[in-house]
């Protein structure tokens, strides 16, 4: 196969934004919609956080599965069964008739939650790494967007046709976007865009071994990130799952100004994404630790922001609104860069595992989170429930960042070697073959 650009690399694009687009929607519409299903299934704040906690955890289980089956087999094909498998169990949760039938079926949503990996792994083979970073910005602000998306539907349409008429919508446009991927996706050869190379005709197909699933333990700056997954996103799935009650309930927002302040902050994510993988891709270019140094800069200054806002009185509502509206801008920095990052230190027949593990320790931290902010809000407040979390996981997380800062150059050129190894082994076969008879 041809190195050359595929044509219709950036209609893959569309297709796999819209999938994350809708997918996030259908993950977070559950946040705004809390209020009146807590109220029908008569349940508290504790039990509500326990749904949360028990989708993270099926998502958590299945990461290693889904991410050797993305090296092994076609990433398009598995996507799409992902989807399908959205639609579905989405749909299930809109007729749970009780409590316990709806955190079963809403806790079963947690296993395409799992497909991320091989969605990012393939688009590594589509563009080079000067352009993940921006690639990845672009594919994160469906985040920011899934969730306006989501608090739209949840907030206008649920008071006319209720949650699970929502519900039901969402799980309908995951059954359809798995025909989407299944007929409109391509795969592409493992490692065809990386710089080595691009200059050949083709390349050698490369799976993953186990051999080289026990190696990723060696690489430094990966078992870095994968610590700094596990306290890092604490505040994220604190954030997504309670803010809007809390906006509600503990400072006295109206629905219709808690969605406005939630629309504020995740339109700060939006810029905040794209400047922040269109600069990382600029800083690599000068420095193997530019992407890092920009992520960890983004996790200080959002965590700071983020503090300070949770710290400022109820009464000084604009200042809240600015410092929130900060935290999601500089916190956006880290996302994309962390994740092309992971492509610059890992083998392409690898990518979808290594990112899974990371993911893994990442839901394992977060699984608690909702459930336990909801504990401390139960004795205290979600105010000191979310405070006390982020401080946590803010100043972890910043010591974390900069410690791949540190090891990430020799990653990165240990990865280089050996493609240049394979590029030079691949020619020569190619010219002993010209020589034969």
């Amino acid at each position: 196969m041809s190195t050359a650009k595929s044509p219709k690399r950036w209609l893959v694009v569309i297709i796999l934004f819209t999938f994350l687009l809708f997918h996030q929607a259908d993950k977070t519409i559950i946040s705004p919609l809390l209020t009146a299903i807590m109220a029908e299934y008569q349940i508290n704040e504790a039990q509500m956080g326990a749904v949360s906690s028990l989708g993270i955890i099926v998502s958590s289980l299945l990461y290693p599965a889904w991410g050797y089956l993305y090296d092994r087999f076609s990433r398009p094909k598995l996507l799409s069964l992902a989807s399908l498998i959205w639609g579905s169990t989405t749909a299930l949760s809109a007729i749970a008739p009780n409590f316990r039938t709806f955190m079963i079926t809403r806790a079963s949503t947690g296993i395409d939650d799992s497909s991320y990996p091989g969605l990012y792994s393939l688009l590594s083979d589509y563009f080079k790494p000067s352009l993940r970073g921006k690639i990845y910005g672009l594919m994160q602000i469906s985040g920011p967007f899934g969730y306006m998306t989501g608090i739209i539907l949840a907030s206008i349409l649920g008071r006319v046709i209720g949650w699970r008429n929502i519900f039901i919508i969402t799980g309908i446009i995951g059954v359809i976007m798995a025909f989407i991927i299944f007929f409109g996706v391509k795969d592409r050869p493992r490692g065809i865009s990386e710089p080595e190379m691009r200059p050949l005709d083709g390349i050698r197909e490369y799976r993953i071994s186990w051999q080289e699933i026990k190696d990723l333990r060696k690489n430094r700056s990966l078992l870095y990130l994968i610590g700094h997954g596990f306290v890092g996103v604490f505040t994220w799935n604190v954030l997504t799952f309670w803010l809007f009650h809390y906006l509600e309930v503990e400072r006295g927002f109206s629905a219709l100004g808690a969605m406005g302040t939630m629309l504020l902050a995740n339109g700060t994510l939006v810029l905040g994404y794209l400047l922040g993988g269109n600069l990382g891709d600029k800083l690599f270019l000068l420095n193997p630790r530019g992407r890092m140094l920009l992520a960890g800069l983004g996790t200080f200054l959002g965590g700071m922001s983020l503090v300070i806002s949770f710290l400022l009185p109820f009464t000084d509502a604009l200042l809240f609104l600015i410092l929130l509206a900060l935290t999601g801008f500089f916190l956006a920095f880290v996302s994309p860069n962390l994740m092309a990052t992971m492509h610059d230190i890992t083998l392409p027949e690898v990518r979808s595992t290594a990112q899974a593990l990371r993911q893994l320790f990442m839901d394992s931290g977060a699984a608690a989170a909702p459930f336990f902010a909801g504990l401390i809000a139960v004795r205290t407040s979600l105010h000191t429930a979310i405070l006390s979390i982020s401080i946590t996981s803010w100043i972890v997380g910043t010591c974390l960042v900069f410690l791949v800062v540190f090891f990430v150059p020799k990653d990165i050129k240990t990865l280089r070697e050996t493609m240049e190894k394979r590029a030079l082994a691949q020619t020569g076969e190619r010219n002993l073959g010209d020589d034969l008879p």
